[in-house]
């Protein structure tokens, strides 16, 4: 099944979006399935089980961390992550370029933007963003932005989300260029990828619909 619903996102997804396939809570098992099926690029959200997965399996994946880090978990998820999508926070941001300098790497980032109408998410306002992107500091490459759009039925207020991250990562392109690896932006899960697709995703970040629901 895991092979079969990969197979029908990707018969979708234009050839330059990535897909994330967002592990989470999926046993080893799955994730090899998906694997032996020619995924390559996996998302987790958890640092003890992203780490514990990242030492387990096959070292040519590309891991991408999605969910909210704190500071004392680095440890956990920078020596194995090949972007950080959900840096959600200046003191977030200032811990990983500590950690990077430490430990004498460039750490690739995404600015997790606030874009849903939910208070609880988390994520930068835009004024943050454009503040960290007039000084990008030291220890970190920003690849672009990450942003979930309200968890909502309405594909009005989705679509409302989208063009708001859209715009923001067009107005950074266009009055940063000293910013010349910023490209990327992480819209779309499984409810809303297609959508997302129609306002410049490059990254989609899916699980359930390849996974199914999550084992535990």
């Amino acid at each position: 099944m895991i092979s079969e619903n990969l197979e029908s996102i990707h018969s979708e997804l234009p050839p330059e979006v990535k897909l994330v396939a967002v592990s989470k809570f999926h046993p080893i098992e799955e994730v090899m399935e998906a694997y032996m099926a020619g995924q390559r690029c996996f998302g987790e959200n958890r640092p003890q089980e992203f780490a514990a997965k990242a030492v387990q399996l096959p070292q040519d994946i590309e891991w991408h961390f999605i969910g909210h880090l704190q500071t004392n978990k680095l440890k956990l998820v920078l020596p194995y992550a090949s972007l950080v999508q959900s840096i959600d926070s200046q003191h977030l941001l200032d811990a990983v370029c500590f950690w990077a300098r430490e430990h004498d790497k460039t750490v690739d980032i995404l600015l997790e933007c606030h874009i849903g109408q939910e208070e609880t998410k988390g994520g930068l306002t835009d004024e943050e963003v454009l503040e960290i992107c007039s000084n990008p500091p030291a220890g970190v490459r920003i690849r672009g932005l990450m942003g979930m759009a309200s968890n909502t039925d309405d594909e009005e207020l989705i679509r409302s989300d989208f063009a708001r991250i859209k715009a923001l990562h067009d107005k950074i392109r266009a009055g940063f260029p000293a910013l010349k690896d910023f490209s990327e932006l992480s819209i779309g899960m499984s409810g809303d990828w297609r959508i997302a697709l129609e306002y410049g995703a490059t990254i989609v970040r899916i699980g359930t619909a390849i996974f199914g629901p999550r084992r535990y």
